[in-house]
């Protein structure tokens, strides 16, 4: 396998699109990943677009279509929350294989106010609802966490302060869907949505994409000698246990991953810089804090209470504001966390830049199930 580096990335704001349709945001990344790297879409020899929602509607090829129909492989992925990680996986896999020196992953979805995945039949045909009281992921993150505060005394203040810790970081994000900060009283007392999950500890969905740009070493030469390396991509999906079905495992497919990640960039998780994870609610942000490895099990909450993942701590997460606050278009969200490790690295954080920042992880769960890690080093 060959060293894989990142080149260029784009992004859209995330919001609402309602005159826009898929291929032209996921077009309108591709253009601006293409400009940051100055390179054309000649120079690229395949093209993996994540879709969910439309994932039927042959958008590899509409993007294509607009930015320049030379001919390539273009290539659709869907793969629940980690689509537009997974289709970024496989276009790393285009340049690690061998088989291509440039490759592009687009990442789009365009959800209005619908809102995310909820359960359907199972394959045995019993219904979610029945067996698990709720199908719904925020019935299933808020019992995650629950579950958390009976085995580790952590408490709904605990999750609260990751909104908080999050929608503050957004301010300096101009392509996050909101941009307004809120204190803890204005998270722990907003509208209930799935205990201990408010209202604000719940990510908005809306329409946004993300682009990269990847390529070999000796292609990249061309183009910047300040590149991006990859430095491991990993997927997972759950393993098979013999578990209580009425607690839905939030935790091991993370842990796989991270274990795996770990091993294959030859880094832990003391030599990170920052962190961009899942946050679809706030008690998802803390269980993955001791799934990543950033802390050992049953610390989170005093993790998140000495501020060592705000920005200026000694592991900031989510300085992009997170899910919580930069939106969940679920196609688009894999890529986006590329986009923030990126600018990280490049030193172009702004107002939310990470001091020094040398290596940066980028973290989705699909629970369905998949998991995306990667590693990215400056």
């Amino acid at each position: 396998m060959r060293d894989v580096y990142v080149v260029g990335v784009g992004m859209i704001k995330f919001g609402r699109y309602p005159d826009k349709d898929v291929s032209q945001m996921g077009a309108e990344a591709g253009v601006l990943a293409l400009k940051d790297a100055g390179a054309s879409i000649k120079d690229v020899e395949m093209l993996v677009c994540g879709n969910l929602f439309q994932a039927n509607a042959m958008n590899a090829q509409k993007i294509l279509q607009q930015i320049g129909q030379t001919g390539i492989p273009a290539l659709n992925v869907s793969n629940a929350c980690a689509t537009g990680s997974t289709a970024f996986r496989e276009a790393y896999i285009g340049v690690a294989s061998g088989m291509y020196d440039a490759t592009m992953a687009v990442g789009v979805e365009q959800m209005g106010k619908m809102g995310l995945l909820g359960g359907g039949a199972r394959s045995g045909g019993e219904s979610v609802e029945g067996v698990l009281g709720s199908g719904l992921m925020p019935a299933v993150f808020g019992q995650a966490g629950v579950e958390h505060m009976r085995k580790h005394g952590t408490t709904a203040e605990h999750f609260a302060k990751i909104s908080v810790k999050n929608h503050k970081h957004s301010v300096h994000n101009p392509l996050s869907q909101y941009q307004v900060e809120v204190s803890l009283d204005d998270v722990m007392n907003a509208r209930m949505v799935a205990y201990p999950n408010t209202l604000y500890m719940c990510c908005p969905t809306g329409d946004g994409a993300a682009a990269a740009l990847l390529m070999s070493e000796d292609k990249l030469r061309q183009f910047t000698s300040k590149p991006i390396k990859v430095a491991t991509s990993v997927l997972t999906s759950d393993p098979y246990t013999d578990r209580d079905l009425t607690m839905p495992d939030v935790n091991t497919l993370t842990q796989n991953a991270a274990k795996e990640a770990y091993e294959k960039a030859g880094i832990g998780p003391q030599d990170l810089s920052l962190v961009e994870l899942h946050d679809c609610f706030a008690t998802a942000e803390l269980l993955h804090y001791e799934n990543l490895g950033l802390c050992g099990a049953g610390e989170a909450g005093r993790m998140i209470d000495e501020g060592r993942t705000e920005l200026g701590g000694d592991i900031p997460v989510n300085v992009s504001g997170g899910l919580l606050s930069k939106g969940h278009p679920l196609g688009a969200t894999g890529v986006a966390n590329i986009y923030e490790i990126v600018t990280q690295l490049r030193g172009q954080g702004g107002a939310r830049q990470v001091e020094g920042a040398k290596a940066g992880l980028a973290h989705v769960i699909g629970l369905g199930s998949a998991c995306t890690i990667h590693i990215l080093t400056a």
